[in-house]
């Protein structure tokens, strides 16, 4: 898809009018890292930018994010994998810390990382990279970008590798930039809608 492709799509769902309808209310369990090594300000803009800017762009598509906040942490297997506490089934878990596991990474400085991990449906955000909105379709809003790998069903399949991997990732941004820029999300709460369904599933079946 060109540039222009891309503005013409966006401008003319801009023009259809939204239909007033009861918020879909997707639960996000944030957890933060009490191992981290995150500077004040750091944790700061998370609370204060970061976060807050994801809020309202899924409010705006009728998605209302119900967030509850506890400590947790990250601790190391002895193979080095990534131990996580504090995360609980039934919701997104958004485990808030200062860089991502290296064995995840490999020292490439992800801003997050989403993932279904040891039964647990897990976005990782690392406050040394994490953003608000900076650019469309190159840099947006890292919570945003994170959640919609959850909500648009990614996290129930292998993350595919080369063309295929970053063709992934467009799409993500693809959304998340219409989501900013003009408050179209259709196709996003469409898909949050079974995902929210796969949650309570979930939690029924360990309760």
């Amino acid at each position: 898809m060109t540039r222009r492709e891309f503005y013409w799509a966006a401008s003319a769902a801009a023009l259809v009018p939204s239909v007033a309808q009861a918020p879909l209310v997707v639960p996000i369990h944030v957890v933060l890292d009490s191992r981290a090594k995150w500077r004040p300000e750091q944790i700061g803009r998370f609370w204060s930018r970061i976060w807050p800017e994801a809020v309202p762009n899924f409010g705006s598509c009728g998605i209302r994010l119900e967030s509850s906040v506890r400590t947790g942490e990250i601790r190391r297997s002895p193979a080095d994998n990534p131990i996580f506490i504090g995360v609980v089934s039934g919701a997104v878990n958004m485990v808030v810390t200062d860089h991502i596991p290296m064995v995840w990474d490999k020292g490439r400085g992800w801003s997050g990382v989403t993932t279904r991990y040891d039964g647990y449906d897990l976005c990782a955000i690392a406050l040394d990279y994490a953003h608000g909105n900076q650019m469309p379709l190159l840099s947006v809003n890292t919570c945003v970008h994170e959640l919609l790998h959850a909500l648009l069903h990614d996290i129930f399949e292998k993350h595919p590798v080369g063309v295929a991997g970053q063709k992934r990732e467009f799409r993500i941004d693809w959304y998340a930039t219409r989501l900013w820029l003009f408050h179209d999300g259709a196709a996003i709460r469409e898909g949050a809608r079974s995902y929210v369904e796969h949650l309570r599933s979930e939690a029924a079946a360990k309760a």
